[in-house]
């Protein structure tokens, strides 16, 4: 047995980012990943930075 849809209703399909902005487990793994990425980024970068001692 399966339901079918009555015949005016059409199957709509959730947009990507909707489902992603839904997400809350997405939500709480971007807002941790992206600024961990981002700061140990900028920390090599200001190590690179550092003149070399003689």
């Amino acid at each position: 047995m399966t339901e079918q849809s009555s015949a005016g209703e059409e199957q709509v399909q959730i947009p990507f980012m909707q489902r992603v902005l839904d997400n809350p487990f997405i939500l709480l793994f971007v807002g941790i990943v992206f600024p961990a990425v981002f700061y140990i980024i900028w920390g090599i970068m200001e190590i690179v930075n550092i003149p070399i001692a003689q």
